[in-house]
Parts: structure tokens; sequence; C-alpha cells
């Protein structure tokens, strides 16, 4: 059985390790990674009116909304994000290896949870399921999440993927004054970081210490007190 200063450090890390599944849950689940305002000018039969589109989206589906200058508009409609990727080049590509990165971290972040509570309550002979296989999935894990925040920054600033969701709606308008707030969907990444960090901190708080004691317990004989009589 492992002692309890082992069970309620694991413990601990299994707390984070959960928390980092129930927020790569979140952010793929919830629909508020992205909300942008688009300016538009519609040409149609000579004549040019403008307005703007309200769109907000997350990882699978969204929600828009068209209101024109005159008053009028749209009412808010909803819409898959993948379908309304389909045809728009690059910017669909990045779309999907985002939503596989968070998957592949949802799964790192299933085995840290799993390898964790196994270690609040026993002790494993095989290494990579200690110490070790938690750092090795919290590291991937924090991987997989930054380079997902990576290419959400770039698919929706460098290649407007706002903008190109809501193109096929309008055939005959120039877009233009993409304004971009980043929701609670996208900074949820943030704070999954910060759990996986804090797993390896706990259990590396642990490791370390153990290791002290066993050096402690193995120091050469000749740092033993001189009254020790060797027979």
């Amino acid at each position: 059985m492992p002692s309890r200063k082992k069970t309620s450090m694991f413990l601990a890390g299994f707390l984070t390790s959960v928390g980092s599944f129930v927020l790569v849950c979140t952010s793929l689940g919830t629909q508020d990674w992205v909300s942008s305002r688009i300016a538009f000018t519609e040409l149609s039969a000579g004549n040019a009116s403008g307005g703007y589109v309200s769109l907000t989206y997350g990882l699978f589906e969204g929600k828009s909304q068209t209101i024109y200058d005159s008053g009028l508009g749209k009412p808010e409609s909803t819409f898959q994000v993948l379908k309304g990727a389909s045809g728009t080049g690059s910017a669909e590509i990045v779309h999907i290896l985002i939503i596989v990165l968070l998957v592949a971290g949802l799964f790192c972040s299933l085995l840290s949870s799993g390898i964790t509570c196994y270690n609040s309550v026993s002790n494993p002979y095989q290494t990579f399921f200690g110490p070790i296989g938690v750092y090795a999935w919290n590291v991937l894990n924090g991987t997989f999440i930054l380079l997902a925040l990576i290419l959400g920054v770039v698919n929706t600033d460098l290649n407007k993927f706002p903008e190109r969701l809501i193109k096929e709606n309008f055939k005959s308008e120039t877009t233009f004054n993409q304004q971009i707030n980043y929701g609670y969907s996208f900074w949820l990444l943030l704070v999954i970081i910060v759990f996986n960090a804090a797993t390896i901190v706990i259990i590396y708080f642990y490791h370390h210490a153990r290791y002290s004691e066993r050096r402690e317990q193995q120091r050469p004989m000749e740092n033993a007190p001189k009254d020790v009589i060797l027979f």
C-alpha cells in the first residue's frame, strides 16, 4: 500500500488531471470560441447597401445574425462550422487540425487521470505507470493544447476564418473591418496548460522528496557516527 504522503500527492495530481480533462471537454463542446463582427458592403442591381454580420462559433457549431444599415435584418440562425468551412482551403485544414489536437489532449488527460488515481491506491512496478508516465502524458497534453492555441490565433487572424465562414451567404459583398474577440472556450486552453503544469509540479515534489529520502538512507558508511562499532 502507498504511504499517506504518496496517496495525498497523487490524489492532488488526479484532481488537476481530471480538471484538465473536463476543461478540454468544455472547450470542445461549447460554442464561444470566437465572436466576430464583420462589416460588409453588398452590391445589388447597381445599388450598394451595407451592414454587419454578428458571428459567434465554437469548433462544431455557431450562430450568426445579419443587420443592415437600414435597420432591417435576418433572424439569428445556427450553422455547422465544419460544413461552413468546406471549401475554405487551408482554413478548413487548420480548423480540423485544432480539433484533432484537442482530442489528443483529451486522451492524454484521461491517461494522466488514470495513472495518478492508480498510484494513489497502489505501488506499480512498471516505471511508466509511475511519475514518469505522469510527466510524459502531461507534457504531451500541454504541447497539443499549446499548438491548438497557436493555430486558433493563426486561423482566426491570418486566415480570416470568421470572414470565410460568412462569404457563402454573401456572394456579392465586400467584407471589411473584421472585429474579433476570443471567447471563454478559447481561453480555457490556457487554463488547461496551467493544470498540466500543476500536475507535473505536484508529482515532481513527491518524486524529488522520495528520491532525497532514499539517498539519505543510502549514505556511505564513512558518514556514520564515530562511536559506531563495526564488526
